[in-house]
């Protein structure tokens, strides 16, 4: 049975029509918070995990929204204080990924990476901060991803991205820590429905999980619930791998 832990507090995750960002959205739920869900332009998968997220007995609000988008950002987070009255975590999801090499990798598509991944996490936490701040204190998550701290080919624009997501989460712990708010980064590896269906990457083809299986997205979910309870306020500043010992293998 569920402990509970969130009861009363108000979640935004960004990108969580599917998902990591759907299972966190239900891991929440069953901690017993209330969720703002957020996609682009999927209005009828967002509308899926809000029935969700109240049938695993949380309360939930739909906001659609580009957070790479500085206006955007800010009626997320005013959405969420609107319809709760508070705020006390939120999850920087979404993100964009290319696989290209360098020379074949426009200015565009370089930036259309940044935007959608660092940016938006700097967007939205910049927002939700005073919001933070005036519920007493709450917890930041950023999704990170493996690229951003092992070398990987064709993946410049993400590991710039998502080792910028590593670097901000440290920087804001810092920060953050007086005001009882925590900041870390959740890295996921190789995750059952997190890559394209049916295509696994040439970096988790070629240097296989030594766990010898793909994670889902339920552990991924468990870990940002984890980060954002209790149990978990005294994390701060790092970057968690939940990766299958990915991240540290060399074979």
């Amino acid at each position: 049975m569920s402990r509970r832990e969130l009861e009363s507090k108000v979640a935004i995750v960004t990108g969580s029509v599917r998902g990591i960002g759907r299972a966190t959205a239900l891991a929440f739920a069953d901690a017993g918070a209330s969720v703002v869900v957020n996609g682009r332009k999927s209005a009828g998968a967002a509308d899926e995990v809000a029935r969700a997220v109240e049938d695993a007995g949380g309360r939930a609000r739909v906001h659609l929204a580009d957070v790479s988008v500085p206006d955007r950002a800010q009626g997320l987070i005013e959405a969420a204080v609107s319809a709760f009255g508070r705020l006390d975590i939120l999850v920087n999801n979404v993100s964009h990924r290319i696989a290209k090499p360098v020379v074949e990798t426009g200015y565009e598509e370089w930036r259309d990476v940044q935007a959608n991944t660092v940016d938006s996490a700097f967007l939205c936490i910049r927002e939700a901060v005073p919001h933070l701040i005036a519920a007493g204190g709450g917890s930041i998550v950023n999704i990170g991803g493996v690229s951003g701290h092992r070398g990987v080919r064709n993946r410049s624009a993400v590991a710039a991205a998502k080792a910028g997501l590593a670097g901000m989460s440290a920087a804001l712990a810092v920060e953050l820590a007086p005001h009882n708010i925590n900041v870390n980064c959740v890295s996921p590896g190789s995750i059952d429905n997190y890559e394209v269906a049916g295509h696994v990457p040439d970096h988790f083809r070629e240097n296989p999980t030594p766990m010898g299986r793909m994670g889902t997205v339920e552990e991924i979910a468990a870990m940002v619930r984890h980060l954002c309870g209790p149990e978990g306020r005294y994390v701060a500043g790092q970057t968690i791998h939940v990766c299958g010992a990915w991240n540290v293998s060399i074979a």
